[in-house]
């Protein structure tokens, strides 16, 4: 399967006049584009009892983190582009399930983060239907994401592109050892 398919879409809405979203598969050569809008996405969250808790060393941690990513055959990382920028990214990985559940396989979301300036014109949903298209091409019938809480704006837009609820990822820091 070719690592670059471009998906381009014409977004509308009662505010905002039509704007072309060009979503594509990113290669190596994106890794630069891939760290500034993953590492973005951490930063919009530094009060999150995970996510605000990055090492000192993330830069170099990311890079070889991200380009093993990027080289990997059970996984793909799109970008969307408006007018020659990147606005956009997704990671999308081929998972295995529990062998007690179905789907033994499945898509997983992951590390999906729209530039500020972008958000509300399409560029989720245009990266969503890639997603769509490389999960249906592995025979995958289903997605599963996990998404930071409280908040409004981001519990919308997964809902309105279909996902639901079914679990909660709880968290409890442990009181230090007596020893």
């Amino acid at each position: 399967m070719p690592r670059w398919q471009p998906v381009t879409s014409a977004v509308t809405t009662a505010d905002v006049p039509a704007i072309d979203i060009r979503v594509r598969e990113a290669s190596v050569r994106d890794l630069d584009a891939v760290m500034e809008l993953r590492l973005a996405l951490l930063r919009e969250h530094p009060d999150h009892p995970i996510y605000g808790r990055l090492r000192t060393d993330v830069t170099a941690r990311a890079r070889e983190l991200f380009a093993t990513q990027l080289r990997s055959q059970t996984e793909t990382i799109y970008l969307a582009e408006r007018d020659g920028a990147v606005v956009g990214i997704l990671r999308c990985v081929e998972s295995i399930g529990s062998p007690l559940l179905e789907p033994a396989r499945y898509a997983y979301v992951s590390s999906v983060y729209v530039r500020p300036e972008a958000r509300r014109h399409g560029v989720l949903r245009a990266l969503i239907h890639a997603a769509d298209r490389w999960s249906h091409a592995r025979g995958l019938d289903q997605m599963r994401l996990h998404n930071v809480a409280g908040s409004p704006s981001a519990e919308g837009a997964w809902s309105a592109l279909g996902f639901e609820v079914v679990e909660q990822v709880r968290v409890r820091s442990l009181p230090p050892s007596d020893g």
